[in-house]
C-alpha cells in the first residue's frame, strides 16, 4: 500500500492509553484496519484527521510518557515510526462540549454510525462502550435491527465496497506483477500422507463438541510453522538487496472474503502455539478478516504465508510469494489415493503440498529440506500439540 484513510479515532488528546490499545481505523485497499498503540503513555496530539488520506509511514499522533511510538499509517512493515517527545508531558484536556451544540445526538464512531445505518438500529437505544460511552461498531453485533430512518452518516473518508472491490483487486493485481517481475520464483510439490493423522484427528475430536474439535488444517499449520523453524530460510524478508531472517514464525493465512478479493493476516508466534490455540486462533482471524475487523500489526508482520484451496476443490496450489516475504506454502484438497504400504496397495488420506520460494535466498535443496520436514512431522500428529 501506498496510502490510508483515517476512518476513526478512538482517543483524544489526554486520553491514556496502552499497549495494544486500539486508537485509530484507517480505511485500507482491503479492510478497515484496526492501529494498535505501542507503548503506555498519554495522547499529547492527533495529527491528522478523520478523512485525510496520507501516505504509508506519516506519523498519525504523538504519543508521550513511557514510550513515543508513532502508529503507522497503514499496515506496513517499515511505516512504524518514532517521535522524540519530553519525558514529561503536560496532557492535553479533553474539551467540552460547545455551548448551543446538539446534545440530544448519540456520541458514535463514524463506523458505528454507518453500521446502524445500514441495519437499521436506533444509536439512542444502544449502550455505548467506547470513550465517555461512545456507540463503537462492536456495540452494533449485539444490538438487534430495527425498523428505523437510517441517520445520515458523517464524512469519514471510508469508500464504498465497489470502490474498495476496485481498489483491493488493482492492488492484488499490481503487488503479484511485482512479485512475479522482481522475485526468482522456483516451485516444489510433493505428496503427503495423511492417514495417520486423519485417524489421530478422529479419535481427538471424538468426545469433544463441534465448536471445539480441530481441523485438518490446524495441524497443517502447525507443521508449516515447526518446518520453518527447522529450515529458517523460507521465514523471512527480502529487504534492502538482502534476506532478513525473521526472529519468530508469523503465518500469514490467505482468507478469501465473502465480497470477493484476498488478505493474509498473521497469526503471530505459531510455533508456539498449541493445536487448540492455533485452531482458536484461525476461526477468529477468518471471522474477523470476513468483517473488516483485523488490526494494523496481523496485517503488517507475517513472515511465511501459507494457503490453502483444498476448500474449493483445487488439488494442488503454485503459489506467488507475497513481497517481501521469501516463500509461500499451499496446501490442495484432501483426497484418498492409492499408495504403496509395505509392499502393499492401500487407499490413504494424502494431500498436496507445495512450496514457492525466493531463488535469491534458497535453491531445491533447502526447498526439498522443507517438504520433507514438513512430512515428517505430519507424520507424528500426536507430537504437534
Amino acid at each position: 500500500m501506498d496510502s490510508g484513510t483515517i476512518v476513526e479515532w478512538r482517543v483524544h488528546p489526554g486520553d491514556t492509553v496502552h499497549r495494544g490499545d486500539i486508537v485509530a481505523v484507517v480505511d485500507t485497499d482491503k479492510a478497515d484496519i484496526d492501529v494498535e498503540v505501542f507503548d503506555d503513555g498519554v495522547v499529547e496530539e492527533l495529527l491528522v484527521d478523520p478523512g485525510v488520506e496520507v501516505a504509508v509511514g506519516t506519523p498519525l499522533a504523538r504519543i508521550t510518557g513511557a514510550g513515543a511510538t508513532v502508529a503507522p499509517a497503514a499496515p506496513a512493515p517499515q511505516a512504524a515510526q518514532v517521535v522524540e517527545a519530553p519525558a514529561e508531558p503536560t496532557p492535553v484536556p479533553v474539551p467540552s462540549p460547545r455551548a448551543g451544540a446538539d446534545t440530544d445526538r448519540v456520541r458514535a464512531s463514524p463506523r458505528a454510525r454507518r453500521l446502524a445505518a445500514a441495519r437499521g438500529i436506533d444509536l439512542h437505544r444502544v449502550r455505548g462502550s467506547g470513550q465517555r460511552g461512545a456507540v463503537v461498531a462492536a456495540d452494533l453485533e449485539r444490538a438487534p435491527a430495527e425498523p428505523v430512518p437510517a441517520p445520515a452518516a458523517g464524512p469519514s473518508g471510508r469508500r464504498s465496497d465497489a470502490e474498495r472491490q476496485a481498489s483491493m483487486r488493482r492492488a492484488i493485481g499490481e503487488l503479484m506483477a511485482r512479485s512475479k517481475r522482481e522475485i526468482p520464483h522456483y516451485h516444489l510439490a510433493t505428496t503427503v500422507d495423511l492417514q495417520t493423522a486423519v485417524d489421530w484427528l478422529s479419535t481427538v475430536n471424538g468426545d469433544r463438541p463441534v465448536t471445539e474439535r480441530l481441523l485438518p488444517a490446524a495441524l497443517l499449520l502447525k507443521a508449516v510453522a515447526l518446518a520453518a523453524v527447522e529450515v529458517p530460510e523460507v521465514n523471512g524478508s527480502w529487504l534492502d538487496d538482502g534476506f532478513q531472517p525473521a526472529t519468530a514464525v508469523h503465518l500469514g493465512v490467505a482468507v478469501a472474503l465473502r465480497g470477493g478479493g484476498l488478505v493474509a493476516p498473521a497469526l503471530h508466534g505459531a510455533d508456539t502455539l498449541t493445536l487448540d490455540e492455533l485452531m482458536a486462533g484461525l476461526r477468529d482471524l477468518v471471522t474477523r478478516a470476513r468483517s473488516g475487523r483485523l488490526t494494523g500489526s496481523e496485517m503488517a508482520d507475517p513472515t511465511l504465508t501459507v494457503t490453502n484451496l483444498g476448500d474449493q476443490g483445487a488439488e494442488e496450489v503454485l503459489g506467488v510469494i507475497y513481497p517481501p516475504q521469501v516463500a509461500l506454502v499451499g496446501f490442495g484438497r484432501i483426497l484418498e489415493r492409492p499408495v504403496a504400504v509395505d509392499g502393499m496397495l492401500a487407499v490413504h488420506s494424502t494431500v498436496r503440498a507445495s512450496l514457492a520460494a525466493d531463488h535469491r535466498v534458497t535453491d531445491g535443496h533447502e526447498g526439498s529440506r522443507f517438504l520433507a520436514v514438513l512430512d515428517r512431522l505430519l507424520q507424528t500428529p500426536e507430537d504437534l500439540r
